[in-house]
Formats: C-alpha cells, sequence, structure tokens
C-alpha cells in the first residue's frame, strides 16, 4: 500500500482480517476515554499484574491449536515485559508525547478500490490510473486461485457502485477473464463451472510458455514429503488441493520449544531468489503478485481481511527514537550510503554481541529504566558525531534500548497495513500453509521494514544459539519480542482482555515463526519469478512493436559504444551452439571472459574461475555476485548454486555480469 505523506502526517490504508484484533470502533477515542483507560490499568483495576492472576490453569479464552505449543507458565514472561513496557511509558515528563495511531473503518467499496490500485489493476475501475496492456500482462499470468481472488474483488466493488448509483462502471468480470476470440453468451458466462474452466484455460495458457508451475498441485502433493517447502506451484492452489483432499480436516499443532518441524526448500536448479537479488522494477511486479497471491491464500482457507485506515497525522522528522523507519535510513544514507538497517540498531546489535551473548536473561531482564531513559537521550545528542561512550553501556540496559527502539517506531514494524494479516496466519489449517502466508507478508513488507526485521530475526537466532549459557531459548525469546513487535503506540487502547490474552499466545508463536524459519521466509518462490518472467516477455513483445524506435535505439547503442571496443553482447552469441557463456566485468580489470558450459557448472564456479584469473581483484568473495541481466528479466542477483545451463535455458537471451554486491 503507498504512503501519501505531506508535512502534516501520513494516512495509511491497512488490510485486517476479520477475527476483529484491532476492532472497527464507532468513532476515534477522545483523549478522556484514552486517560481514563491509561489510568485504570496504571492504578491496578485493569492491570497487567491482575490479568496474570485472573489465569488460573487456562486463560479465559478459546485456545487455538498453535497454543498448544507454548507452555502456559513461559507466558508469564510476556505479561512481565508489557508490565515493564507500560511502565517505562509513564513518567517522561518533558518528553515530547507520540500521537497514537487511530483505526477507522473505510467507506464501502474503498477496501476494494484499495486492494485493486495496489495490485496494479487501478485500470479496472479507473481507465486513466495505469496501462491497459500492463494490466493485461499481468492478468494473463494468474493462477486460477489468483484469478478468483481478482473476479471476487471486482464483483464486490460492482456491487457497491451499484447501490451508489454511479454512471461509471466497472468492467464486467466476465469480459476481464475472458479469452480472446472466444464468443460466450451470457447465459454460459453466468454457470460457475464454465466460469472456473475459463480461469483454469486462461492460467494454463499462461504458464505453458516455459516458464510454468510444471505438474499441478495435487500431483506434486503426492511425491514431496510433508517438510518440504515447494516454490513452484502456487500456494493457493496448494491450499485448495488440499482443502478438497481433506474435506476440511485440519492439522494438530502440537510442536514444543525447539522441536517445530524441520521444514526445507526444494531446491531449484535455476537458483532460489532472495528479497533484495532482483531490481526495482521486478521487485514492483513481485509486490504486486504477492498481495495477490496471499489474499488468494486466505480466501481459500475462508479467512477475510478487512481493510481498515490508519491516521498519523504527527511524526518526528530527525533522531534516533520515534523516528519513522524510511526517515531513519535516509538520513543514514547521506552518511553511509547503501545503509539498508538503521545504523543504531546495527551498533546497539554489534554492542551487545561485543559484550557477549552468554548473558543470563538476555533480552529478558531489563535494565534500570531511569538509567536507559537517561541513556537514551545522550544517544540522540551524541551518536552521530560518534562521542558516545560505548563502553560504559551495560548489557541489559543496551537490550532494554533496542526493544525500546523497535515499540517507539511510529508505525508497527510489521506495518499498519499487514499487521493483523501476520496474527491471522494462525487460522490457516496446516503449519505448510502458516508458513507460506509468513513468506509471503514478509514479501509484501516496505523494503526498509523488511530488511530491519531480517536483522532482528538473525540475531535472536544468534541469542538463541547460546541458550545453555543465557538461558533464553527460541520460546523464551519469541515471548519477550511478540508485545515489543506487535503492541504499537495505544495498541492496548484498541482491544479488550480477552482479545490481549489471546494475542499473547498469537503473537508468540508468529515471532517463533518469523526466528525459526527465517532462511525460508526471504525467499520469492518460483511461481512468482515466472509470472514476473512471464510480464517481462510480454512487454518485449509490446515494445517490439515499435520497430522505427528499436532501430533508433540500436544505432545510439552502438554509436556510444563504439570507442570503446566493448565485447560483443551475449545477444550476438550463439550460445547454444557455442557451447559457452561470455562473463562481464566492467568494474575490474579483467573485462570479461569465456566460460564453457557444461551440465554441473554453477553459478559459484564462474566467479571462483574469475578471482583465479584476476589478481587484481582485492574484494571479498562474498561481496562478489553473478548477475543475470535482461532477457526475461531485469536484474537478478543469482545464488551461488545456480546451474548455468538451466538458468540459460530458461533465458536464452540474458547477459552476464560480475559485480559488487550493494549492502
Amino acid at each position: 500500500m503507498s504512503h501519501q505523506q505531506d508535512a502534516k502526517g501520513v494516512i495509511l490504508t491497512g488490510y485486517f482480517s476479520n477475527s476483529e484484533v484491532l476492532p472497527p470502533a464507532s468513532g476515534v477515542k477522545s483523549a478522556e476515554e484514552i486517560e481514563s483507560s491509561s489510568l485504570s490499568r496504571r492504578t491496578g483495576h485493569y492491570s497487567v499484574q491482575n490479568r496474570a492472576k485472573n489465569v488460573p490453569g487456562k486463560p479465559p479464552y478459546h485456545r487455538c491449536n498453535s497454543q498448544d505449543s507454548l507452555d502456559e507458565l513461559a507466558m508469564d514472561d510476556y505479561w512481565t515485559e508489557v508490565k515493564n513496557i507500560t511502565l517505562s511509558g509513564e513518567g517522561e515528563g518533558d518528553a515530547e508525547p507520540q500521537e497514537e495511531v487511530q483505526l477507522k473503518v473505510p467507506d464501502e467499496g474503498e477496501q476494494e478500490e484499495a486492494w485493486l490500485m495496489e495490485a496494479g489493476l487501478a485500470t479496472l475501475f479507473d481507465e486513466s490510473a495505469s496501462d491497459p496492456e500492463e494490466m493485461m500482462g499481468l492478468l494473463s499470468t494468474l493462477t486460477r486461485t489468483q484469478a478468483a481472488t481478482v473476479e471476487k474483488r471486482v464483483e464486490k466493488l460492482q456491487q457497491t457502485l451499484r447501490k451508489r448509483n454511479k454512471q461509471h462502471q466497472v468492467p464486467d468480470v466476465r469480459d476481464i477473464f475472458k479469452l480472446p476470440g472466444t464468443p460466450e453468451s451470457k447465459d454460459e458466462a453466468k454457470s460457475p463451472e464454465r466460469s472456473e474452466n475459463r480461469i483454469k484455460d486462461i492460467t494454463t495458457d499462461g504458464q505453458a510458455t516455459g516458464l510454468g508451475n510444471g505438474a499441478g498441485p495435487a500431483e506434486q502433493r503426492v511425491s514431496e514429503p510433508e517438510t518440504d517447502i515447494n516454490l513452484e506451484v502456487s500456494f493457493s492452489d496448494q491450499a485448495l488441493s488440499y482443502k478438497e483432499d481433506s474435506k476440511g480436516s485440519g492439522e494438530a499443532l502440537t510442536d514444543a520449544d525447539d522441536k517445530l518441524p524441520n521444514f526445507k526448500l526444494r531446491r531449484d536448479k535455476t537458483g532460489l531468489t532472495k528479497a533484495g537479488d532482483l531490481s526495482p522494477q521486478d521487485m514492483k511486479k513481485v509486490h504486486r503478485l504477492v498481495l495477490i497471491e496471499m489474499t488468494a491464500l486466505f480466501d481459500t482457507a475462508g479467512i477475510d481481511l478487512k481493510a481498515h485506515k490508519a491516521v498519523k497525522l504527527k511524526v518526528k522528522e530527525s533522531g534516533l527514537f520515534g523516528v519513522p523507519l524510511a526517515t531513519l535510513l535516509e538520513q543514514d544514507q547521506r552518511r553511509q550510503p547503501g545503509t539498508k538497517v538503521p545504523i543504531i540498531l546495527q551498533r546497539l546489535i554489534s554492542h551487545i554481541e561485543e559484550e557477549g551473548l552468554d548473558t543470563e536473561g538476555l533480552l529478558r531482564i531489563p535494565g534500570a529504566a531511569t538509567r536507559v531513559k537517561a541513556v537514551c537521550v545522550e544517544l540522540e545528542g551524541k551518536f552521530y558525531e560518534g562521542l558516545f561512550p560505548w563502553e560504559s553501556l551495560k548489557q541489559h540496559d543496551a537490550a532494554s534500548l533496542l526493544k525500546l527502539f523497535i515499540r517507539e517506531l511510529p508505525h508497527p514494524l510489521l506495518t499498519v497495513e499487514y499487521l493483523s494479516a501476520f496474527i491471522a496466519v494462525l487460522k490457516l489449517p496446516t503449519k505448510k500453509q502458516q508458513l507460506q502466508a509468513l513468506n509471503l507478508l514478509v514479501l509484501l513488507l516496505p523494503e526498509s521494514s523488511r530488511d530491519t526485521l531480517k536483522a532482528l530475526m538473525e540475531f535472536f537466532q544468534r541469542v538463541i544459539d547460546h541458550k545453555e549459557q543465557n538461558k533464553m531459548t527460541l520460546n523464551n525469546v519469541a515471548v519477550v519480542m511478540a508485545p515489543n513487535i506487535f503492541m504499537f503506540k495505544g495498541f492496548r487502547n484498541k482491544i479488550s482482555e480477552q482479545q490481549e490474552f489471546s494475542l499473547a499466545t498469537e503473537t508468540a508463536n508468529i515471532v517463533r515463526l518469523l526466528i525459526r524459519y527465517q532462511n525460508l521466509l526471504w525467499t520469492i518462490p518460483k511461481f512468482i519469478m515466472n509470472q514476473v518472467r512471464k510480464q517481462n516477455t510480454e512487454n518485449q513483445k509490446k515494445m517490439s512493436k515499435d520497430r522505427a524506435m528499436m532501430k533508433l535505439l540500436k544505432k545510439m547503442a552502438y554509436e556510444r559504444e563504439k570507442p570503446e571496443k566493448q565485447e560483443k553482447p551475449l545477444s550476438e552469441v550463439d550460445s547454444s551452439s557455442q557451447g559457452f557463456i561470455r562473463v562481464q566485468a566492467p568494474q575490474f580489470s579483467k573485462v570479461s571472459m569465456a566460460v564453457q558450459l557444461t551440465e554441473e557448472l554453477q553459478a559459484s564456479d564462474v566467479l571462483s574461475r574469475f578471482l583465479s584469473q584476476d589478481s587484481s581483484v582485492s574484494v571479498k568473495r562474498e561481496d562478489l555476485c553473478l548477475y543475470e541481466i535482461g532477457g526475461n528479466i531485469q536484474e537478478r542477483c543469482l545464488d551461488e548454486e545456480t546451474y548455468m545451463k538451466d538458468l540459460l535455458e530458461l533465458n536464452p537471451s540474458a547477459e552476464w555480469f560480475i559485480k559488487c554486491i550493494q549492502r
């Protein structure tokens, strides 16, 4: 969802499940109501301590299966952490109060319009919004469940506009997914069976180009182990087949502390693609497809994601704490170009690790509140000047500052848009589907949130690796960090006591899944990559129609390259007949080299050969990457286990470059 920002503040639109985790209040709470609620909690009438004491045996709320995996006694640490958070927010005195995020119910039909806009399908209700041909290119790549999800949103929008008696007409959904040259009567179109077959035809046609998903989901699932994550078939298609075969029966989730299933990704010869490996242009396509796929996955499970608006009126424009992530990264990038994770967070993590991860109760035991506040003020004034005395910062104080940084973000780290969707993940019937949904939600996060979340998850795993010394297991870390990640400013004023009890175990389970499976969750599924490649192929076909322009561009490129006497691009070499590829490295003294193709040649072999032939390269091996550029992809940093011959078959027009990775 795009942010609309001006000098006064930010307006965000969020998608939330119908679980009413963030209930749609009839209006914005008054200051008196908020103050009264806060006062009652501070005076003990609605206190965290009372909440914990009022849980004799089992808490008074419905326990979902996922809650069985957490020891109830371990949740004491959650409520202790909530109490510490509440106390740390009191007595701030001269500190400028941070306004709370307020949620509003959107107008009827606004949710569908917002969703279609974010999915790149705004042309369906606003002909001037985007390129119709680009939209049709996107629609042509959709699977049957993805197409059904788009149909559902368009139909809802049609119904809303009819109620409003608007003259502006949304295209009939039957026309959107009708195959060219396939005449069909209206009576036939009304048939659900015909509609389903038509969607299936479109998606089969859209993926039978050498970039498809291969066998259908049912066929794939028969032979795959239950712990394999299949990235080649649409997750929503897999879920639909599971639903049909199981007839709605779910699986029991009884995983203990660190005994979660050892899920793994099925290796792909064309290489895995991580978030950050693609160009911004292709990541934009990924975002749209992932949004459609995520919604389709929830649709398949019957989980409706409702939209809310959150209005934040005033945010800090500089500093360290309480500053929007995007703003903080902008000021950091002026000092250190290429920074992806706030420097203050990096420094706090490195300090904790330098002082030792063996400290007992790390992250759980809070630092002294008054001292932490004083250090926070000192950091604000001295950090960027390099004058802060890091040697005097205690371990528990540093950990408290790290949690404070996350908690004080004006907008939640998991964003207002998707916070409740993260929580709704636990409603999906299988652990595999929960991980697939988390994978999609991680990819939907803005780059700043996604990179910061990744840095935190990696740090938490390093803490857990020292659990024998610091007594912090996966569950311990998840329970302590959950309220810091999920409870944004004013969050507890918007939920009931019963909802907060339920959220305690739910959010702790989500955090432990994020930590445990972080190596899987930042991967872009291959079926999404195939859809991106197909869109790029369709765009190239559209561009090739204007032959005069292409001829002019080639002439300009020739004149520009002529004096430099560069090597011929790969497009001028018949790689299939010559049996080699030409790898270019314009940043280094060895400008290019020819590499013989074999069945076993991997990207790592190409990098090793380059380093052995160019002794002048002073860059570390881990800072180099072989890139796939052009053809049906804009730019992609290759996984070192990519088999080059297989990838060349997938993208025969690509060129290959060795460049330094931008970290």
